[in-house]
């Protein structure tokens, strides 16, 4: 409990910092930016969406979602961005299990976020709940080139229930990023369920990542990230890193971390690492501008976002929810960040 004090009032102090910008320059591009990922476990608002199957997340429904908890969320993901930029918050950020456009909206200009400026990519995905994959950047950090949703061409005219797959193409620090932010289909009901759906969306990036080396006369800066509801050596994952057609590699840098039985997201007792970032060797290798290397991805693990397993030995991720169980916390999942440096 003392913890959970002081860690608040240390909290309150990084909020009057950025309040009155005692601490930092806003908006000022330096020689490092962060990349962050997260899954915000059920990011509903309070409405009711005739579209999609969100009645579990209503006053009335199954999960008594009402606005007091809506507010607690919102004000829980405010203060995990903030703690993941050290006060001076990610440049990029990347989402998953996002409602719609309306909760990016009180996140951002409902909270200090408006101190930063962000911007909203987001479309709504054919995703059955309604949840689905959008990324948020600083304006006077990023500059968007294009942005577009994917969907499996064999799959995308048949009744396709999971999320698209957004493509972002960013301007950071004069050079080109390629952005590909995902929540492939779940293994809700066990391992192999929606393999066989895994396994389009994966030979789709595959395809699509080839397609950006073939037109980039550069050598093309690609980040693959996301929620791939896989683990860095499940076979489909194994795949998407074989040499594309333009015998060019891609490099999961959340390798090391499955080695050390780390990961973002805890199952019976066992961390999984399902939250990975996949970047082009050319990111890694480069000899001028923007590059990135295994030792800057990290896993976003303050204490606050931890709780102890009442099962298990050990803490897991400190989630809104326990199954039907409201508990107040972040997330389910915990967030990754990478870290880009220009040399």
């Amino acid at each position: 409990m003392l913890n959970r004090i002081f860690q608040d009032i240390s909290f309150a102090v990084l909020l009057l910092n950025i309040s009155f910008g005692s601490s930092y320059s806003q908006d000022v591009i330096s020689q490092s930016e962060k990349i962050m990922f997260y899954n915000v476990e059920n990011f509903f608002d309070t409405y009711n969406d005739s579209l999609t199957d969100d009645n579990d997340f209503l006053p009335d429904g199954l999960m008594r979602w009402n606005l007091t908890r809506y507010n607690k969320k919102i004000n829980s993901l405010f203060k995990t961005i903030i703690a993941a930029g050290e006060w001076d918050p990610p440049a990029l950020i990347g989402f998953c299990e996002i409602e719609n456009r309306k909760v990016l909206e009180d996140l951002i200009y409902g909270t200090n976020l408006s101190k930063f400026n962000y911007n909203i990519i987001h479309e709504e995905s054919p995703d059955r709940r309604g949840i689905d994959v959008c990324l948020i950047y600083r304006k006077k950090l990023a500059n968007l080139i294009s942005y577009k949703y994917w969907l499996p061409g064999e799959i995308k005219n048949k009744d396709f229930n999971s999320r698209s797959v957004l493509y972002v193409k960013m301007a950071i620090c004069s050079d080109t990023i390629h952005l590909i932010v995902n929540h492939w289909p779940s293994r809700r009901g066990g391992v192999l369920a929606g393999e066989d759906k895994r396994l389009q969306v994966s030979s789709m990036v595959k395809e699509k990542v080839d397609s950006i080396f073939k037109s980039d006369t550069k050598s093309a800066r690609i980040i693959i990230l996301g929620d791939f509801n896989c683990t860095p050596e499940d076979q489909i994952i194994r795949t998407l890193l074989c040499s594309t057609d333009s015998g060019k590699v891609l490099i999961n840098l959340s390798d090391r971390m499955e080695e050390k039985s780390d990961g973002t997201y805890r199952y019976m007792g066992r961390w999984e690492m399902i939250d990975q970032v996949i970047v082009s060797k050319e990111l890694l290798e480069c000899e001028k501008g923007l590059y990135t290397g295994p030792d800057l991805l990290k896993i976003f693990r303050p204490e606050f976002l931890l709780k102890k397993d009442p099962k298990y030995p050990g803490f897991s991720p400190f989630s809104t929810y326990s199954g039907y169980r409201y508990q107040g916390g972040y997330s389910d999942h915990l967030p990754v960040i990478l870290d880009l440096k220009v040399r």
